[in-house]
């Protein structure tokens, strides 16, 4: 009888926790824009929905819209492009944190070094930049000019804390480490990520109805997790 009731009791709890979540292709924006892919990025929490426009004039375009809780409520969640190297030195951030006042708001920062950071301009030419903070979550909107590629190294991170308007270190847990990966521009328009995959991974489906196969995967996952919940309920039930 006891052993029934913590069962139902863990059981309805994880239908109710960040695991159960739904995936980005559930995700809406307050100004209704649409991406033609998205996908949940491996570490941090994070989702990144995207448009490339190779035939836009006189550039191509990537249109962005980065998701991610920061690591305390006070902190900042980044996204960068990195031409020269995939980590951190070298990447064109865009970062985005409540100021003192509680607006939000997003910079863009040149990571040419380890150490503090001042806001400044980046390599890409960023036509539109915004953010907003709701329920825990920052989300980061830009347009950037790019140049023609088939593929670009991308980092994203979160902080917990930010001073007179400027972030500070990040923690160096296993995720922050490992968030970084490529973001390819060719026909499937897939994210690496950039930790090795095991021997036992299974190879990228290419993405269905304009979404990232990666995505599309964890859907079925959290289905079959939720719908073995659903059954540990109803034994719990029946037994007490």
């Amino acid at each position: 009888m006891a052993v029934s009731s913590i069962l139902l009791i863990a059981a309805v709890a994880f239908l109710f926790s960040p695991a159960a979540a739904l995936t980005c292709t559930s995700q809406t924006f307050s100004h209704k824009v649409a991406f033609t892919n998205c996908t949940d990025l491996p570490t941090l929490k994070a989702s990144l929905h995207w448009t490339y426009e190779p035939a836009a004039k006189p550039n191509p375009t990537l249109s962005i819209a980065f998701i991610a809780p920061p690591a305390n409520p006070d902190g900042w969640v980044a996204w960068a492009l990195n031409p020269t190297a995939p980590g951190m030195i070298g990447s064109q951030a865009l970062v985005a944190f409540k100021q003192s006042n509680g607006s939000t708001v997003v910079k863009t920062y040149n990571i040419s070094a380890y150490g503090p950071i001042s806001e400044s301009k980046i390599s890409y030419e960023v036509l539109e930049k915004s953010a907003e903070y709701s329920n825990g979550v920052f989300t980061i909107f830009a347009k950037l000019v790019l140049p023609e590629a088939e593929e670009v190294n991308q980092v994203w991170q979160v902080g917990s804390s930010v001073k007179d308007g400027v972030p500070l270190k990040h923690a160096f847990a296993a995720d922050n480490l490992a968030s970084k990966g490529t973001l390819q521009f060719t026909s499937r328009s897939v994210l690496a990520p950039a930790p090795s995959p095991s021997p036992n991974s299974a190879a990228a489906l290419p993405p269905q109805d304009g979404k990232n196969g990666a995505g599309s995967s964890r859907v079925g996952l959290s289905g079959l997790v939720v719908c073995g919940v659903l059954g540990l309920v109803g034994a719990s039930i029946l037994m007490l």
